[in-house]
Parts: C-alpha cells; structure tokens; sequence
C-alpha cells in the first residue's frame, strides 16, 4: 500500500507537471522568468562536485529568511561543512545570493520526481538535509533515508488548511515522517499536529520560531533609506507590506483620505509577487495619485508619489523608517504574513484577521500591546489616523511588541542544537 501511494503521488505530481508547462513557458516568453530546467531536473553541470554538504532548503523568501541566521550559526559551528542552500522560487534565490554568498552555494530545488532527486542527492552528496518550515517532499525525503541521510524539519508548522489535507491521508503520512529524524516544531500546537499525523513524540521539539531571532537592523539606517527614497525630512510614512490581489484597492483608497489629513504622508506597497507590480502601478494611476517604483529611486522622486517596492530582499529593512506598518495577506483570507519583522524595529503592526498561518505572532502582537486587528477598511483607516496622530503610543506599541519578541527568542540556539545532536553526530552516509 505505502509503494502504491508513493507511485499514485508521482504520477499526480507528473501530471501537474505537465499541466504547468504552458503557465512556465508564458512567464518565460512573456515576463522574462527563468525556468532553470536542469538545475529543477537534478543536472547541475554549472557548479563542480562539492565534498559531502549539508544541504539547506527554504522554498522562498519567507523561509529563506529564516534560514539565514541557521546557516551563519551551522558555519560558524562546523567550519569544515560545506553548506548548499536551494530556493524554489527566483525571488528566495535573490535572498540566498544577498545574504549568504560568501558562506553557501545556491542552487535551485529539484522537482520531487524520482529521477531528479536521485541525481540531486548523487551530485550535492549531502550529509545532512534541513527543511524550514514543513516542506515535504515524498520522493526526496524516501530518497535520502534508502542514503542514510538524516532530514530535520526546522521552524516546523501545520496551518489548519494543511492539517485538514494532510489528515485525509494519515496512513501515506505516518510513512512519509518516518523518514524524518528530528522535528523542530514552532509551537506546542505544531507539534501537537505533527504527532498526531504519525511523528513519533520522542523525535518532536518545540524551538519557537526562528524568524523572533532575526537581527533588528540588518541593512542600511533609517536615515540613509529616507535619502535613497528621496523622502522628505520628517514626511510621514507608513508601509503596506506583503500585500496580496484584493488588499491594495483598500489600502490605496485608505491612503487617499488620509491624505487630506496628514500632509506629505508617503505610502509604500510592496506586493507579496513581485510579478504584481504592474497590476498594482495599475491601481494606483486609476486612482489619480502620483507612483513611482523603488527601482527608478531616487532620480524618478516624485513629491508625496505612492512607492512600489519592485526590489527583493529589503522590505524588512524598510520597515525602520515606517511610522505605522500594515502586514498584507490578512484582510483577504491568505494566511497572512510575517509581523515579527515589523515588531523587531519597534514600529506598531496593524494586520487583519486572517492570519492562520502566523497565528502564535499574531496573538503575541495583539495581546502584548505590539499590534492590532484591523477587520476591513474603515477600521485599517481609523487605527492608521490614531496611530499618525500620536507618537507616544507609536513608541507605547513599538516598545511593547519588541519585548514580547524579545521575551520568545533562542529558536536559532535551539535548532542548531537539535542539528548537532540528530544530524551533525549521526554522520548520514550521503553517498
């Protein structure tokens, strides 16, 4: 039964596949995006064979992120480890290459076919397989445990959508985790989940969440953001972040009465898809407000213009010069988007109330002061005017949301430590 459902598994995936292949060769032609066929294939002919590494894997930017400070620790610790990193999507890429340039290789993840895994794994010769964020991968996963590869889940969590989906399959499950040699779970809930999904409780952690361990300031100052923005000294700014299709009419149209009260009030909209900014570009000119992207900045400066953030990799940077930050994906039901970027700089969150897939920060904010729950448009502009008007309880909620950060961190230390004990010392054969 477990060989049938990994053979129907595959030729579902096939089949996806190949329904796919129109969509890719479309953004290719019409967008410029690149398909990395035999990097996604497992033919990595770019790179030359690198000795036994530990292999990292973040799907996109989010996660990637978080991998960030796992990987400089994992260097840090084992100097001798030759660290791969691979990314799904071009934009986590971009982070990877940014951020960990001089410490890992970056490589694109391969398609969870049989074959393809089987030349990734012959070529990146892994001794050890990290994964952010519950990301799993049958095929793969099935093929380092037949290597003796060891595999780690890290920063691990279930959102409710997929608990539902992966309960509807416990038995392919129950299978699938035993090829996994160590949990590290985010929250009592996640591992709660993954237990009852078939994990076995002696393998499961709870670590907290990495992302509470990010730097507060880890890019250019505030100061140095207002001049490359070509901002005005001392104009108001907030920033609309991660922003999904459906958000931004709000946004803009919250932005436009706002600013008849708050002269010079600057708005930045970074779209969660950088593919969007057209769309969104789109949406601000129908509206009659003046736009520019962060890209033609600052020569293309235009006073009170609406910003769009085309660039990767610096909205959480960004988020230091923001009097008020609203985290997108939350009034649409999306899930939501990472708010302990904004609390770790210590500026007040709003975001809305779908927020399953970030719901322990979520209640963290809002119960320690540090962020509040906008429902729809009219309460987003009413907590935006309070929060604009009055700077002391800006730095109330600032203050409050980055201690209660602060109170939940040593995730890093923690996974680092789960890695040492599981994988580090376990020595997988990776051949």
């Amino acid at each position: 039964m477990r060989r049938l459902a990994y053979v129907t598994y595959t030729l579902a995936l096939r089949l996806l596949l190949l329904g796919y292949v129109p969509v890719a060769v479309w953004r290719r032609l019409a967008r410029g995006v690149p398909i990395h066929l035999r990097e996604r294939l497992g033919f990595y002919r770019d790179v030359p064979d690198p000795p036994r590494t530990a292999w990292v894997h973040a799907v996109s930017v989010g996660e990637m992120l978080a991998a960030v400070p796992i990987v400089e620790e994992l260097c840090r610790l084992h100097p001798e480890l030759p660290i791969l990193v691979t990314t799904v999507t071009e934009t986590g890429a971009g982070v990877a290459r940014q951020r960990l340039a001089r410490l890992a290789i970056h490589r694109y993840f391969p398609l969870d076919l049989p074959g393809a895994v089987r030349r990734a794994i012959a070529h990146n010769r892994p001794q050890l397989f990290v994964v952010l964020e519950t990301e799993l991968w049958p095929n793969l996963f099935r093929a380092l445990a037949a290597r003796g590869v060891p595999v780690m889940i890290a920063n691990g969590r279930i959102s409710d959508r997929s608990y539902r989906r992966y309960r509807l399959a416990r038995a392919f499950m129950r299978g699938l985790l035993e090829t996994v040699a160590v949990f590290g779970m985010r929250s009592d809930e996640d591992a709660r989940r993954i237990i009852g999904l078939g994990a076995a409780p002696e393998r499961v952690f709870v670590t907290g969440n990495v992302k509470n361990d990010a730097p507060a300031d880890d890019g250019a100052a505030p100061a140095l953001w207002r001049r490359l923005l070509g901002l005005a000294p001392g104009a108001p700014v907030w920033i609309a972040g991660s922003t999904h299709r459906g958000e931004e009419p709000i946004v803009l149209d919250v932005h436009a009465r706002l600013r008849e009260r708050h002269p010079g009030l600057v708005l930045i909209v970074a779209p969660r898809h950088p593919e969007r900014v057209f769309e969104v570009e789109r949406l601000v000119r129908e509206r009659g407000l003046p736009v520019v992207r962060r890209s033609e900045l600052p020569k293309g400066r235009t006073d009170g213009a609406t910003i769009i953030l085309d660039t990767v990799g610096e909205l959480a940077q960004l988020y230091q010069l923001a009097d008020v930050v609203f985290v997108g994906g939350s009034l649409v039901p999306s899930g939501g988007h990472n708010m302990v970027e904004v609390a770790l700089r210590r500026k007040p969150a709003l975001f809305g109330p779908h927020t399953t897939n970030f719901r322990e920060s979520a209640e963290l904010l809002a119960g320690s002061g540090g962020g509040l729950v906008v429902r729809d448009a009219a309460e987003l502009e009413r907590e935006l005017a309070r929060l604009l008007g009055d700077p002391a309880l800006r730095a109330t909620m600032g203050d409050a949301g980055l201690a209660a950060v602060a109170a939940r961190q040593g995730a890093v230390r923690e996974t680092l430590a789960l890695i040492d004990r599981f994988l580090v010392q376990s020595g997988g054969a990776g051949e």
